[in-house]
């Protein structure tokens, strides 16, 4: 009777219509879970591989270097003075497509040559000023120089440069992060370009080609990144730098040319003047022996006569 009283209740529950479906769905999520949970899993081993991740690997250098900051590259050239209305540009930014005019305005001459301008000579009207980074950077170069009076040079982005010659006292280093507006040096003379006295020679180079920095100035970095220079631009400045640095003549070359020539015609004169004296001489002598002849054949005529 116990054992009869004991197996009431499972059986009862399974005599229930509701039992079986009960159980089939239950396994049947069981099971649909599971597929579930085994194809998400599948598909994060998958997208792992797929995308190389993988521990304590390094990366490539050119992955290795910082990005370059946002508002860097929202940031606009500027002139590297303190004030911009003060500027005074005294020798500009040699373009190969320029006038005629404007080309001889941009040459520079040095050593009896013309030299092309690769950058823009800025001053202050003959007063002392200190040079101000035209954009943030970072300083790849300080060099000292005696012909271009001393360099410094500020990378903004890759192949991107800034260039400030003719400075002095240094305030910057080479690896020193500098802000736009930061003092680089002090402006100095060079003997490149006497001419424009104190001034600072500013340069902006893209992939070593030299751009106008007055086209750039209040422009972005952005603008200068999307220009792209073919071999066909780098051949024409070749040619341009080619035909600008001629030889200039000199005057004191020409004085001395002119003064040789006058020279040689009073040289030509004197011989002419000389040669001209010998055949009179000659004529003269040739005169006189003629003459003497003429007395001695008279004196052997007069005695023999007088011996007759």
């Amino acid at each position: 009777m116990r054992e009869e009283e004991k197996k009431r209740p499972s059986q009862k529950f399974f005599s229930k219509r509701w039992a079986y479906p009960a159980m089939y769905l239950a396994s049947a999520a069981i099971i649909i879970t599971a597929i579930l949970w085994y194809q998400a899993a599948g598909n994060d081993v998958a997208e792992d591989q797929e995308l190389g991740y993988e521990e304590d690997v390094q990366t490539g250098n050119e992955f290795d270097r910082p990005a370059v900051e946002v508002n860097r590259t929202m940031e606009n050239f500027v002139m590297p003075v303190a004030d911009e209305n003060e500027v005074v540009i005294e020798k500009g930014f040699y373009d190969a497509n320029a006038s005629e005019q404007e080309q001889e305005a941009a040459l520079i001459v040095y050593d009896n040559q013309y030299h092309p301008n690769q950058g823009i000579d800025i001053s202050l009207g003959g007063k002392d000023f200190d040079v101000l980074a035209a954009m943030s950077g970072t300083v790849t170069k300080v060099q000292e120089d005696s012909l271009l009076g001393n360099m410094i040079e500020v990378e903004h982005d890759k192949g991107i440069v800034t260039r400030y010659q003719s400075v002095k006292d240094f305030a910057v280093e080479v690896g020193d992060t500098v802000e736009q507006g930061q003092k680089l040096a002090a402006a100095s003379q060079s003997l490149f370009n006497e001419k424009a006295g104190v001034h600072v020679h500013f340069e902006i180079r893209k992939d070593e080609v030299a751009v106008n920095p007055q086209e750039y100035v209040n422009k972005s970095l952005a603008t200068l990144q999307e220009v792209s220079f073919d071999e066909k631009q780098s051949d024409v400045d070749a040619q341009a730098d080619d035909q600008a640095e001629t030889d200039v003549p000199d005057a004191a070359d020409s004085q001395s040319e002119d003064g040789a020539e006058e020279e040689g015609s009073e040289s030509t004169q004197s011989e002419e003047g000389s040669d001209s004296a010998e055949e009179e001489n000659g004529t003269e002598d040739t005169d006189a022996e003629e003459n003497a002849d003429q007395g001695t054949d008279e004196g052997t005529e007069d005695s023999g006569s007088e011996e007759e």
